[in-house]
């Protein structure tokens, strides 16, 4: 035997494909003449492509191991005939080498887990709040029944692709400036399945599944909002060939309300009262989504105030509690008065020195929102 190729690679004899595999990787990336064009390095970057070569082989390794040299027996000429890239059973070892990428050899299986799936829900505040469980229809593939997923008419099967012969790839030998390399593609005849389906199902057309309309129970918790997703899991999609499931995402779409505004967990709603009504006081029924509650208006409430419902709101849907119930007064100034209506409001003004009232500037023109900030913020 006249050359060690355990010793060119550095591994022991007992060594396993992948610490062969390894060791070839990291002294092609350190001797490769694009990388260090020293001549005495390119003879050496041969020896380690002839060792990987018969080691990474199977059968030119077992004729290695009983001492015989499978380059020389098939003409190979040793460690320098091939080129520099003699050693190259496979262009994806290229890659492996100087991308540390590891291909997939082998057929590639016809079972795959199925998409995800997702089908939007609407939802009334009412039911954003308190929680609910709702029936759903989604249209998904299914397992065909007909064949179980395995995509053959029923009394037939799969067979064993008579060009790859079950690899699922087909190689080409090519000559590059790494010398004669060979290259691998998935097979033209099997897709790189590895098998042929000869008489496909007839339900499923051979891909082992079929679209069907399924009714399921979702149950929302209580605290959702707009946009908020609901995984199912294993309700999505079956996957080719009868693979596993993916999941179904429910988003919820939140109905528009109508008295009720939502702002993350808090409810916002406008009163308007009459002029009288906020000078003297008075109490306004609210239908809120705890049931009727009458809003308390203190004597002097001035239009923009707002009167705070606490834990009236929309349920937290992370923690216990829940938000607060905002109503926002709204002072109605009367537009259209009769003679007597005027006549008092005259007199009303007289009594309260208010006849030619000298008003009260300030900057800017405050919204209701900057109203509340300023409240807030003690001004």
């Amino acid at each position: 035997m006249a050359t060690d190729y355990y010793a060119v690679l550095g591994v022991r004899r007992d060594a396993s494909q992948d610490e062969i595999k390894k060791a070839f990787r990291r002294l092609a990336r350190e001797l490769h003449p694009d990388v260090n064009p020293d001549p005495k390095t390119q003879e050496r970057f041969k020896e380690i492509n002839a060792a990987y070569e018969v080691l990474s082989d199977p059968q030119k390794k077992q004729v290695y191991d009983l001492g015989g040299d499978p380059l020389s027996s098939s003409g190979g000429g040793g460690a320098g005939a091939g080129g520099f890239g003699a050693g190259f059973g496979n262009f994806s070892d290229i890659m492996d080498a100087f991308f540390g990428q590891a291909s997939q050899r082998g057929p590639r299986s016809r079972t795959r887990r199925g998409q995800d799936a997702m089908i939007r829900l609407e939802v009334d505040l009412n039911e954003a709040t308190f929680g609910t469980t709702k029936e759903i229809q989604v249209d998904t593939a299914v397992v065909c029944t007909t064949c179980s997923g395995e995509g053959a008419a029923p009394g037939t099967s799969a067979q064993t692709c008579d060009m790859c012969r079950g690899r699922g790839e087909v190689s080409q030998v090519t000559r590059s400036f790494l010398g004669q390399v060979m290259t691998s593609r998935p097979c033209p005849q099997c897709q790189g399945f590895g098998t042929v389906v000869p008489t496909p199902c007839p339900e499923c057309a051979g891909d082992g599944r079929v679209r069907s309309r399924r009714t399921l129970t979702v149950k929302i918790p209580a605290g959702v909002d707009q946009g908020t997703r609901i995984q199912l899991a294993g309700e999505g999609e079956v996957g080719p060939g009868g693979g596993p499931a993916g999941d179904l995402y429910v988003e919820i779409q939140e109905k528009q309300h109508p008295v009720f505004q939502r702002r993350g967990d808090d409810l916002h709603c406008t009163v308007t009262i009459p002029m009288t009504a906020a000078a003297l006081g008075t109490k306004v029924p609210l239908e809120t989504l705890d049931g009727l509650e009458e809003i308390d208006i203190r004597p002097g409430t001035q239009s923009g105030q707002s009167i705070p419902l606490h834990q009236r709101g929309v349920t937290h849907l992370r923690g216990g509690g829940r938000g607060d119930l905002v109503v926002h007064v709204e002072v109605q100034t009367p537009s259209k008065l009769d003679a007597q209506q005027e006549e008092l409001l005259r007199q009303l003004a007289k009594i309260r020195n208010e006849e030619r009232p000298m008003g009260e500037f300030k900057p800017g023109q405050q919204g209701l929102f900057s109203r509340l900030k300023d409240a807030f913020n003690g001004r």
